[in-house]
């Protein structure tokens, strides 16, 4: 991996990225199009150069948007690398590959065969289709970057300077709030609702798991405390951030949060191949309880909120089909944000109580240290704050007024604003599995010592925590569904 002695944290790139995306977008609400240009992917049935276009629609042609998108993110993703101490160089070749192979097989997956709900086979002219939408593409991504990864460790090796899913999922986190901010503003009373019951959800999912995962780890796996903290942190909360923040705050030896790390990202690819479609089965009457689940049970960013997307994309397709129900798209995957940002918001406050109690029981070697606001600031992940600010930047902006032409203005900019950085979400996200996948090589972390710790992820996470997490949100979520979408 890179270096990251820049001046600059990964946060912090993250979030000037998105909020640089996002004050384009954001002209858009002044009929001005600066991001017309960005590729994006739709359905295809026999011509995958057809599945290209522009976001503004006949812009310019779909391998031009493709090629002008590259340079672009590239150029910018480039100089936040610089600024996080990277090898600009290094990383301009390897994300160039890195997006090119994940363009193929988000491509791939938006086939018709693959994508296509029931309801939309006729107008295409095809008997069958697996009905995945083009989410699918998403776990066609993941499994080529697992396959890469395992098969091929070298070419994995070569590409490891661009193989960065916490900052590309951080990026999307930040401009996808404008998206949400959007819903919200259609059904502010529904969001309001959404958003208070994902506080209460997870204030309930950290006094349960952490505790009892830690409690586990040490009593009956016999792990020294180093282990047990930032284990109970990575399989209860928030994965790969969380072990951080808490081998940060306890003061464990580096190898510790890099191993649980590891186990995160193994299991955070099988939870994302499992979850989604158990979620379909069993719970496509309740999607908001779908949503919320994978918020609470998938352990990293990029894995939880990828998941609420391929969820909702499986729920809302099997509704219309058997329940003749169709429901507005992204409230599901709002659910899911909103649960995994409010974990993210946590980490800083319980990284500062356990620095808090680290240093007053378990390691005095530091001597008596006031702890104070300036620690939680320094733990708090900075790109939460710019999906806190797009999301309410637009919530405001597009708010019903009494007077009923500008609500329909704003409402109408909005939804152009939101169908403008759609794209850049899309492809961020599609970075976020594919590297994920790529950065997933089991043999390696095997050889490192990690089964030990493998079996308490396994025995916590499939004995507990995915089924109290089912619980929590089923209280929370249950009877909740997103609004019907509105003909014409």
């Amino acid at each position: 991996m890179a270096s990251n002695k820049g001046v600059f944290t990964e946060d912090k790139v993250a979030l000037m990225i998105g909020s640089f995306i996002f004050l384009l977008a954001l002209f858009r609400m002044a009929d001005i199009d600066l991001l017309g240009w960005v590729v994006k992917t739709g359905m295809w049935v026999s011509d995958p150069l057809k599945a290209w276009s522009s976001a503004a629609k006949g812009l310019i042609p779909g391998w031009t948007a493709a090629l002008v998108t590259w340079a672009a993110l590239t150029a910018v993703l480039s100089l936040g690398v610089k600024l996080m101490g990277g090898n600009v160089g290094k990383f301009a070749v390897s994300f160039t590959i890195v997006l090119f192979i994940a363009f193929i097989c988000y491509t791939l997956g938006a086939n018709a065969y693959i994508a296509a709900a029931p309801t939309e086979l006729a107008k295409l002219g095809i008997s069958k289709s697996l009905g995945l939408s083009t989410e699918a593409g998403l776990i066609v991504a993941l499994l080529a970057g697992i396959l890469i990864s395992n098969l091929a460790p070298g070419l994995a090796d070569s590409l490891r300077d661009a193989c960065r899913p916490e900052l590309f999922v951080k990026i999307a986190i930040v401009i996808m709030g404008a998206e949400l901010g959007v819903k919200a503003a259609e059904a502010s009373g529904f969001a309001g609702h959404i958003i208070f019951r994902g506080l209460c959800a997870i204030v309930e999912a950290y006094l349960l798991y952490w505790a009892v995962v830690y409690y586990v780890a040490r009593k009956y796996f016999k792990f020294s405390k180093e282990w047990a903290a930032p284990l109970a942190s990575g399989i209860s909360i928030c994965g790969v951030s969380a072990s951080i923040a808490t081998g940060a705050a306890i003061r464990a030896r580096p190898i510790v949060p890099i191993m649980v790390s590891s186990l995160v990202v193994i299991f955070t690819c099988i939870e994302m191949l499992i979850l989604p479609f158990v979620a379909q089965h069993f719970l496509y009457t309740e999607p908001m309880v779908a949503g919320g689940w994978m918020g609470l049970a998938v352990k990293s960013d990029g894995g939880a909120i990828a998941s609420g997307q391929i969820t909702e994309s499986l729920i809302l397709a099997k509704a219309a089909a058997e329940m003749g129900v169709k429901w507005e798209p992204k409230w599901v995957v709002m659910v899911t944000t909103t649960v995994k940002i409010f974990i993210d918001i946590f980490i800083g406050v319980w990284a500062l109580v356990l620095a808090y109690v680290w240093s007053a029981k378990f390691d005095k070697t530091g001597g008596s240290r006031t702890m104070g606001w300036a620690d939680v600031w320094a733990r708090f992940p900075r790109f939460v704050l710019g999906y806190l600010a797009t999301f309410l930047i637009l919530l405001f902006i597009c708010l019903p007024s009494d007077d009923p032409a500008r609500s329909k203005a704003l409402a109408t900019h909005g939804a152009s604003l939101a169908g403008a950085i759609n794209g850049f979400r899309v492809i961020f996200f599609l970075l976020t599995f594919f590297t994920i996948g790529m950065i997933s090589n089991f043999r390696k972390l095997l050889e490192e010592g990690i089964g030990r710790l493998a079996i308490v992820y396994v025995v916590c996470l499939f004995g507990f925590i995915i089924w109290v997490g089912l619980f929590i949100s089923w209280a929370f979520f249950h009877g909740m569904t997103p609004p019907p979408m509105v003909a014409g």
